[in-house]
Protein backbone atom coordinates (compact mmCIF):
# COMPACT_ATOMS: atom_id res chain seq x y z
CA UNK A 1 0.00 0.00 0.00
CA UNK A 2 1.30 4.04 -0.39
CA UNK A 3 0.88 5.30 2.34
CA UNK A 4 1.47 9.42 2.80
CA UNK A 5 2.19 10.06 6.44
CA UNK A 6 1.80 14.02 7.99
CA UNK A 7 3.72 14.75 10.95
CA UNK A 8 6.41 11.32 10.29
CA UNK A 9 9.48 13.48 11.80
CA UNK A 10 7.67 13.53 15.49
CA UNK A 11 8.04 11.91 18.38
CA UNK A 12 4.77 9.28 17.34
CA UNK A 13 4.97 9.93 13.84
CA UNK A 14 8.72 8.41 13.51
CA UNK A 15 8.00 5.39 15.15
CA UNK A 16 4.60 4.90 13.23
CA UNK A 17 6.82 5.46 9.71
CA UNK A 18 9.29 2.57 10.64
CA UNK A 19 6.61 0.01 11.63
CA UNK A 20 4.40 0.77 8.08
CA UNK A 21 7.90 0.00 6.24
CA UNK A 22 8.40 -2.98 8.68
CA UNK A 23 5.11 -3.69 6.89
CA UNK A 24 5.80 -3.82 3.58
CA UNK A 25 4.22 -0.46 2.77
CA UNK A 26 5.75 2.30 0.58
CA UNK A 27 5.64 5.68 2.93
CA UNK A 28 5.88 8.93 2.05
CA UNK A 29 5.77 11.57 4.53
CA UNK A 30 5.16 15.43 4.21
CA UNK A 31 7.86 17.49 5.52
CA UNK A 32 7.40 21.46 6.22
CA UNK A 33 11.32 22.59 5.73
CA UNK A 34 14.49 21.56 4.61
CA UNK A 35 15.49 19.71 7.30
CA UNK A 36 12.45 17.94 7.95
CA UNK A 37 12.90 17.10 4.20
CA UNK A 38 16.42 15.51 5.47
CA UNK A 39 15.29 13.82 8.39
CA UNK A 40 12.51 12.09 6.67
CA UNK A 41 14.69 10.75 3.58
CA UNK A 42 17.29 9.49 6.40
CA UNK A 43 14.07 7.58 7.75
CA UNK A 44 14.08 5.85 3.97
CA UNK A 45 10.84 7.79 3.57
CA UNK A 46 10.17 9.87 0.19
CA UNK A 47 9.95 13.58 1.35
CA UNK A 48 7.31 15.80 -0.17
CA UNK A 49 6.97 19.24 0.68
CA UNK A 50 3.77 20.30 2.43
CA UNK A 51 2.22 21.52 6.11
CA UNK A 52 -0.91 20.89 7.29
CA UNK A 53 -1.01 24.29 8.31
CA UNK A 54 -0.95 25.49 4.73
CA UNK A 55 -3.45 22.60 3.37
CA UNK A 56 -3.10 23.68 -0.42
CA UNK A 57 0.30 22.04 -0.26
CA UNK A 58 -0.74 18.95 0.81
CA UNK A 59 -3.84 17.94 -1.42
CA UNK A 60 -1.60 17.71 -4.23
CA UNK A 61 0.04 14.76 -2.77
CA UNK A 62 -3.32 12.42 -2.06
CA UNK A 63 -3.97 10.74 -5.68
CA UNK A 64 -1.09 9.30 -6.03
CA UNK A 65 -1.31 7.33 -2.37
CA UNK A 66 -3.78 4.58 -1.23
CA UNK A 67 -3.94 5.77 2.58
CA UNK A 68 -3.70 8.91 4.32
CA UNK A 69 -2.48 8.83 8.26
CA UNK A 70 -2.24 11.89 9.27
CA UNK A 71 -0.58 12.88 12.90
CA UNK A 72 0.76 15.79 13.26
CA UNK A 73 -0.32 18.23 15.96
CA UNK A 74 -1.64 21.53 14.94
CA UNK A 75 -3.96 23.82 16.73
CA UNK A 76 -7.58 23.00 17.07
CA UNK A 77 -9.19 24.86 14.33
CA UNK A 78 -6.33 24.46 11.64
CA UNK A 79 -6.46 20.37 12.53
CA UNK A 80 -10.66 20.43 11.88
CA UNK A 81 -9.94 22.28 8.60
CA UNK A 82 -7.02 20.25 7.09
CA UNK A 83 -8.59 16.91 7.89
CA UNK A 84 -12.35 18.17 6.20
CA UNK A 85 -10.05 19.63 3.47
CA UNK A 86 -8.65 16.11 2.69
CA UNK A 87 -11.78 13.97 3.54
CA UNK A 88 -13.48 16.23 0.93
CA UNK A 89 -10.71 15.39 -1.69
CA UNK A 90 -10.69 11.61 -0.77
CA UNK A 91 -14.32 11.76 -0.60
CA UNK A 92 -15.73 8.25 -2.87
CA UNK A 93 -12.29 7.07 -3.50
CA UNK A 94 -12.80 4.08 -1.27
CA UNK A 95 -8.96 4.94 -0.33
CA UNK A 96 -8.44 4.81 3.66
CA UNK A 97 -7.45 8.01 6.06
CA UNK A 98 -6.45 7.75 9.52
CA UNK A 99 -6.80 10.40 11.90
CA UNK A 100 -4.94 10.54 15.61
CA UNK A 101 -7.16 12.03 18.05
CA UNK A 102 -5.56 12.01 22.20
CA UNK A 103 -7.41 10.84 25.25
CA UNK A 104 -7.00 14.19 26.61
CA UNK A 105 -10.69 14.90 25.32
CA UNK A 106 -12.04 12.35 27.48
CA UNK A 107 -10.04 13.87 30.60
CA UNK A 108 -11.96 15.32 33.16
CA UNK A 109 -10.65 17.55 35.76
CA UNK A 110 -10.01 16.41 39.50
CA UNK A 111 -6.73 18.33 40.76
CA UNK A 112 -5.11 15.67 41.10
CA UNK A 113 -7.72 12.98 43.08
CA UNK A 114 -8.55 9.52 41.87
CA UNK A 115 -11.62 9.09 39.05
CA UNK A 116 -13.10 5.71 38.73
CA UNK A 117 -14.19 6.80 35.50
CA UNK A 118 -12.35 4.73 32.52
CA UNK A 119 -13.91 4.88 28.89
CA UNK A 120 -14.02 2.44 25.91
CA UNK A 121 -14.08 3.41 22.60
CA UNK A 122 -17.44 4.15 21.72
CA UNK A 123 -18.59 5.06 25.52
CA UNK A 124 -20.94 8.01 26.01
CA UNK A 125 -18.57 10.88 27.64
CA UNK A 126 -18.33 14.53 28.20
CA UNK A 127 -15.68 16.11 25.71
CA UNK A 128 -13.13 18.50 27.81
CA UNK A 129 -14.26 21.98 27.47
CA UNK A 130 -10.49 22.45 26.48
CA UNK A 131 -10.43 20.76 23.34
CA UNK A 132 -13.55 20.00 22.61
CA UNK A 133 -13.16 21.18 18.98
CA UNK A 134 -11.60 17.73 18.09
CA UNK A 135 -14.28 16.08 19.04
CA UNK A 136 -16.14 17.59 16.35
CA UNK A 137 -13.06 16.29 13.94
CA UNK A 138 -13.44 12.71 15.41
CA UNK A 139 -17.19 12.92 14.11
CA UNK A 140 -16.15 14.29 11.00
CA UNK A 141 -13.69 11.83 10.15
CA UNK A 142 -16.26 8.59 11.18
CA UNK A 143 -18.81 9.97 8.96
CA UNK A 144 -17.09 9.95 6.26
CA UNK A 145 -17.10 6.28 5.90
CA UNK A 146 -21.01 7.41 4.87
CA UNK A 147 -19.26 8.69 1.64
CA UNK A 148 -17.17 6.35 -0.41
CA UNK A 149 -13.59 6.46 2.20
CA UNK A 150 -12.53 4.42 4.79
CA UNK A 151 -12.17 6.81 7.17
CA UNK A 152 -11.65 6.39 11.08
CA UNK A 153 -9.67 7.50 14.06
CA UNK A 154 -7.17 6.76 16.15
CA UNK A 155 -7.18 8.01 20.20
CA UNK A 156 -4.11 7.25 22.20
CA UNK A 157 -3.52 7.76 25.34
CA UNK A 158 -0.04 8.77 27.49
CA UNK A 159 2.57 7.72 25.08
CA UNK A 160 5.83 6.14 26.66
CA UNK A 161 9.23 4.10 25.53
CA UNK A 162 12.66 4.63 24.07
CA UNK A 163 13.60 8.01 26.74
CA UNK A 164 10.45 9.71 25.61
CA UNK A 165 7.28 11.00 27.20
CA UNK A 166 6.06 14.32 27.51
CA UNK A 167 5.00 13.77 31.13
CA UNK A 168 7.81 12.43 32.64
CA UNK A 169 10.34 14.90 31.21
CA UNK A 170 7.86 17.24 32.71
CA UNK A 171 8.99 16.00 36.07
CA UNK A 172 12.59 16.16 35.58
CA UNK A 173 12.18 19.88 34.45
CA UNK A 174 10.47 20.01 37.92
CA UNK A 175 13.06 18.94 39.48
CA UNK A 176 15.95 20.82 37.62
CA UNK A 177 13.71 24.32 38.45
CA UNK A 178 12.64 23.72 42.39
CA UNK A 179 15.26 20.95 43.66
CA UNK A 180 11.88 18.75 43.82
CA UNK A 181 9.74 16.42 41.49
CA UNK A 182 6.19 17.72 41.49
CA UNK A 183 2.89 16.44 41.20
CA UNK A 184 -0.18 18.35 42.02
CA UNK A 185 -2.26 18.06 44.73
CA UNK A 186 -2.49 14.27 46.09
CA UNK A 187 -1.55 12.85 42.56
CA UNK A 188 -3.74 10.01 42.43
CA UNK A 189 -4.94 10.67 39.14
CA UNK A 190 -3.26 9.49 35.62
CA UNK A 191 -4.00 8.81 32.09
CA UNK A 192 -4.08 5.25 30.45
CA UNK A 193 -0.92 4.56 28.87
CA UNK A 194 0.77 2.52 26.16
CA UNK A 195 4.23 1.98 24.73
CA UNK A 196 5.07 4.17 21.55
CA UNK A 197 5.97 0.95 19.41
CA UNK A 198 3.06 -0.72 20.47
CA UNK A 199 0.95 2.20 19.44
CA UNK A 200 2.32 2.04 15.98
CA UNK A 201 1.33 -1.53 15.53
CA UNK A 202 -2.14 -0.21 16.04
CA UNK A 203 -2.17 1.98 12.95
CA UNK A 204 -0.38 -0.94 10.64
CA UNK A 205 -3.42 -2.75 12.22
CA UNK A 206 -5.55 -0.54 11.17
CA UNK A 207 -4.40 -0.22 7.52
CA UNK A 208 -4.76 -3.74 6.94
CA UNK A 209 -7.62 -4.60 8.57
CA UNK A 210 -9.33 -1.30 10.28
CA UNK A 211 -13.14 -0.50 9.66
CA UNK A 212 -14.76 2.71 8.17
CA UNK A 213 -16.20 4.48 11.06
CA UNK A 214 -14.75 2.66 13.81
CA UNK A 215 -12.69 4.61 16.67
CA UNK A 216 -9.58 2.86 18.37
CA UNK A 217 -7.85 3.12 21.64
CA UNK A 218 -4.74 1.62 22.41
CA UNK A 219 -3.95 1.06 26.06
CA UNK A 220 -1.15 -1.54 27.90
CA UNK A 221 -1.49 0.06 31.59
CA UNK A 222 -1.83 2.96 34.11
CA UNK A 223 0.34 4.54 36.66
CA UNK A 224 -0.68 7.51 38.55
CA UNK A 225 1.19 10.85 38.84
CA UNK A 226 2.95 10.80 42.56
CA UNK A 227 3.96 7.28 42.02
CA UNK A 228 5.84 8.29 39.14
CA UNK A 229 7.17 11.16 40.44
CA UNK A 230 8.39 9.69 43.83
CA UNK A 231 10.18 7.05 41.55
CA UNK A 232 11.83 9.50 40.00
CA UNK A 233 13.17 11.40 42.56
CA UNK A 234 14.25 8.64 44.31
CA UNK A 235 16.60 8.17 41.16
CA UNK A 236 17.51 11.43 41.70
CA UNK A 237 17.82 11.68 44.83
CA UNK A 238 15.67 14.60 45.59
CA UNK A 239 12.64 15.19 47.48
CA UNK A 240 8.84 14.54 45.72
CA UNK A 241 6.61 16.96 47.27
CA UNK A 242 3.11 17.67 46.38
CA UNK A 243 1.56 21.50 44.80
CA UNK A 244 -1.07 23.51 44.27
CA UNK A 245 -2.24 24.27 40.65
CA UNK A 246 -0.90 27.70 40.97
CA UNK A 247 2.29 26.65 41.84
CA UNK A 248 2.34 24.02 38.76
CA UNK A 249 1.08 26.48 36.57
CA UNK A 250 4.68 28.67 37.42
CA UNK A 251 6.71 25.20 37.46
CA UNK A 252 5.55 24.37 34.20
CA UNK A 253 2.48 25.96 32.02
CA UNK A 254 -1.16 26.57 32.86
CA UNK A 255 -1.96 24.42 29.89
CA UNK A 256 0.46 21.61 31.34
CA UNK A 257 -0.93 21.88 34.68
CA UNK A 258 -4.43 21.80 33.51
CA UNK A 259 -4.09 19.28 30.86
CA UNK A 260 -1.62 16.86 32.08
CA UNK A 261 -1.10 16.96 35.88
CA UNK A 262 -4.61 18.33 36.97
CA UNK A 263 -6.92 16.02 35.06
CA UNK A 264 -7.20 12.48 34.94
CA UNK A 265 -8.05 10.20 31.40
CA UNK A 266 -8.52 6.63 31.97
CA UNK A 267 -9.41 4.13 28.82
CA UNK A 268 -9.54 1.29 27.97
CA UNK A 269 -9.28 -0.77 24.13
CA UNK A 270 -11.66 -3.61 24.05
CA UNK A 271 -12.45 -2.48 20.64
CA UNK A 272 -9.19 -2.14 18.96
CA UNK A 273 -8.34 -6.03 20.46
CA UNK A 274 -11.21 -7.59 19.24
CA UNK A 275 -11.36 -5.77 15.66
CA UNK A 276 -7.80 -5.80 15.08
CA UNK A 277 -6.36 -8.49 17.23
CA UNK A 278 -3.93 -6.14 19.08
CA UNK A 279 -2.05 -7.03 21.78
CA UNK A 280 0.64 -5.07 23.57
CA UNK A 281 4.01 -6.89 23.88
CA UNK A 282 4.54 -8.75 26.87
CA UNK A 283 8.11 -6.90 27.44
CA UNK A 284 6.08 -3.17 26.99
CA UNK A 285 3.46 -3.20 29.78
CA UNK A 286 5.32 -1.28 32.44
CA UNK A 287 6.21 2.38 32.16
CA UNK A 288 8.43 2.19 35.54
CA UNK A 289 11.03 0.16 32.99
CA UNK A 290 11.52 3.61 31.02
CA UNK A 291 11.21 6.40 33.62
CA UNK A 292 14.61 6.54 34.25
CA UNK A 293 16.10 6.42 31.41
CA UNK A 294 19.12 8.25 31.09
CA UNK A 295 17.69 10.15 27.81
CA UNK A 296 15.11 12.46 30.81
CA UNK A 297 18.05 13.40 33.09
CA UNK A 298 20.58 14.51 29.75
CA UNK A 299 17.31 16.64 28.37
CA UNK A 300 16.55 18.05 31.96
CA UNK A 301 18.56 20.87 31.86
CA UNK A 302 17.57 21.96 28.65
CA UNK A 303 13.97 21.78 29.07
CA UNK A 304 14.43 24.04 31.81
CA UNK A 305 15.89 26.27 30.14
CA UNK A 306 14.01 26.72 27.27
CA UNK A 307 11.24 26.78 29.57
CA UNK A 308 12.58 29.28 31.18
CA UNK A 309 13.23 31.90 27.65
CA UNK A 310 10.25 30.94 26.85
CA UNK A 311 8.40 32.80 29.62
CA UNK A 312 10.97 36.01 29.39
CA UNK A 313 8.97 38.99 28.01
CA UNK A 314 9.45 39.85 24.65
Amino acid sequence: MKVLVCGATGYLGKHIARELVACGHQVSATARSDAAADKIRAMGLTALPGDLTDIPSVLPHLAGVDAVVSIAQVMLEEEYAAAKAMLEQLEGSGKTFVFTSGTGLISERTDGNWSENTFAEDDPFVPSKYIGKRFETENMVRDYANRGLRAMVIRPPLMWGNGECGPIQHFYISAAKTGSVCYLGAGLNMYSQVHVEDLARVYALALEKGVGGALYHAVSGEQNWRTLAEAIARHLGVPARSVSFEEASEIWDKFTALIGFSTSSRSRSPRTRRELGWVPHPDKLDIMTDILNPAFAERMNDGFHSAAAARKPA
